[in-house]
């Protein structure tokens, strides 16, 4: 079956063939990504923080630091095509401003709405950002140094998460939580400035009207469901609040389908999905960016309650992880180009799994870190080789002059991975901890049985000062956390394996450029390209 054509005029794009000037081009885009991925954890390591200078609750805290990721997740696609539409250098640039000044604001923010305020705009300026930080390599980097300029942006996009965390926890320990704010305003200004000179005009030829339409049933489809994934562990996903975000999810993620299909110029042809490049890199990028957010939120009540570290030791305990998935992340495109395409992914994605196991079987209540290191290691690794092939085979699916959208969706399947994973293996560990810790807690007084049903570390605050009882309640509460750890490390792997049949058997063999797609010989199983490695 060939999937239906569009028309689109050529994408007007020059080419970079100096060295010199991708390498800049590759710095200013970095620079503005790890800007983006930095602050989206950055503010986790200051929820108390938060709390008393505001004097707020718990819940207001999560709102001030979901809000951008909601944001950025919502606008991704939407501003993804207007950079493709408009023009991705001043995209980037306006961006860039906006980000800079939001958090500016925040550095400053006297009360908790504009806080908020500033968070939004945060976000804002991240999804002008993040898509065009990708499609301007797609388009305008040639032939290998575009594989190896995405290999350097995956190592980014993957790694500078945690490298932000551990920054900001250096930051928090040191001086205040609003110095948080100074690392993503430098990046920011270092971005802008070289973006102006360096980063290359381009854009989509413009053959019809915005898909205003398809925007705004994106932005509601994309922000229920990742309200609903936030939500579900702490309301339950039997909650009528989640079912009822949920179901505005799938009737805006329907209409949004029914839209693109009928649409002369849609925001996304959904038609593409036909294709293996993108569905399979899709959805690889979406389990394995959700493993690792649900391992993240494991890992630091593992490191600071069950061993007792503090969160600047914790997030320093996450740096074999982030330094190994960027080191491999850029070896990956040599792999790609001896093995191919599909067994790069299909091999990072067998050291992923073996690095889960690792996980589940050596992590106990009575071990060490170094227990722990054989599985972030060989994950690392892991992720790293998968992930850059993977964000390949999606942006070579789409033509060149489409590189804005088949960047928002690379990046949107990480984000909502990143929600799923933390709503799924959070809401396993939940389950498995409260499971194995209610039989220990019947010779316990019932305050403190209460207060160790919540969590660990509510079982942490409620042990201290209650003396020989207290000892008794954390070694339940650290055995009944190892449980359920290793239930959700199990399944995790068991999800990965299942993707690497799936990548074994649909993921095309060789990589094809986004200069390679034309809009008239698009083939659901990507004949030629699998025949071409044959």
């Amino acid at each position: 079956m060939t999937v239906p054509t569009r028309t689109d005029a050529a994408d007007a794009t020059p080419v970079l063939h100096d060295p010199r000037r991708r390498r800049a081009v590759l710095l200013a885009v970095c620079l503005a990504l790890m800007a983006v991925v930095a602050s989206v954890s950055g503010l986790n390591v200051a929820q108390p923080d938060l709390a008393a200078t505001f004097d707020v609750g718990q819940s207001e805290v999560l709102w001030i630091i979901n809000t951008y990721t909601l944001t950025l997740a919502a606008l991704l696609l939407p501003l993804g095509a207007a950079g493709d539409r408009w023009g991705r250098k001043p995209v980037l640039v306006a961006g860039l401003v906006a980000f800079g000044g939001a958090n500016v604001l925040g550095a400053l923010a006297p009360t908790a709405e504009l806080m908020l305020a500033a968070r939004l705009l945060s976000g804002v300026g991240a999804a002008m950002i993040m898509p065009v930080t990708l499609s301007v390599i797609t388009s305008s980097f040639p032939g290998q140094a575009r594989s190896t300029a995405i290999g350097v942006w995956t190592a980014v996009a993957g790694g500078g998460g945690l490298l932000g965390m551990f920054l900001s926890a250096l930051l928090v320990d040191v001086a205040t939580w609003r110095w948080l704010f100074a690392l993503p305003v430098a990046l920011a200004v270092g971005a802008v400035v070289l973006a102006l000179v360096v980063v290359p005009s381009s854009r989509q030829a413009v053959t019809g009207r915005y898909d205003v339409v398809g925007a705004v049933t994106s932005v509601v489809a994309v922000v229920a469901l990742t309200y609903a994934l936030h939500e579900a562990p702490a309301l339950g996903w039997g909650s009528p609040v989640v079912l009822g975000v949920l179901a505005v999810a799938v009737v805006a993620a329907g209409g949004f389908l029914l839209r693109e299909l009928r649409a002369a110029a849609p925001l996304l042809d959904v038609r593409w999905f036909a294709t293996r490049g993108l569905s399979s890199g899709s959805l690889l990028l979406l389990v394995l960016f959700g493993v690792q957010a649900g391992l993240a939120l494991m890992l630091y009540p593992y490191l600071q309650v069950v061993l007792g570290w503090s969160a600047l030791a914790a997030t320093a305990g996450l740096m074999p992880l982030a330094l190994l998935m960027t080191a491999a992340s850029g070896l990956a495109p040599r792999v790609s180009a001896r093995l191919g395409i599909r067994a790069t992914m299909a091999a990072g994605l067998l050291l992923a799994v073996a690095g889960l196991v690792l996980m589940a079987s050596l992590v106990d209540v009575g071990g060490e870190y170094l227990d722990l290191v054989p599985g972030l290691v060989v994950l690392g690794i892991g992720s790293g080789l998968a992930m850059t092939p993977s964000t390949e085979a999606v942006t070579g699916a789409l033509p060149r002059e489409q590189q804005g959208v088949a960047s928002a969706i690379n990046d949107l399947t990480r984000e909502l991975g990143a929600a799923l994973g933390v709503a799924l293996l959070g809401g396993l560990l939940t389950a498995g901890y409260r499971s194995a810790v209610g039989p220990a807690l019947d010779a316990l007084p019932r305050d403190l049985a209460s207060a160790a049903e919540e969590g660990v570390a509510n079982a942490a605050v409620a042990a201290q000062g209650a003396g020989a009882q207290g000892d008794l309640l954390m070694d339940a509460a650290a055995e009944a956390f190892v449980s359920g750890w290793q239930r959700s490390m199990w399944v995790g792997a068991a999800v990965t394996a299942v993707l690497l049949v799936v990548v074994l058997r649909t993921a095309p063999r060789v990589a094809v450029r986004p200069s390679d797609r034309t809009t008239d010989d698009r083939t659901t199983n990507d004949r030629t390209t699998d025949e071409g490695a044959a």
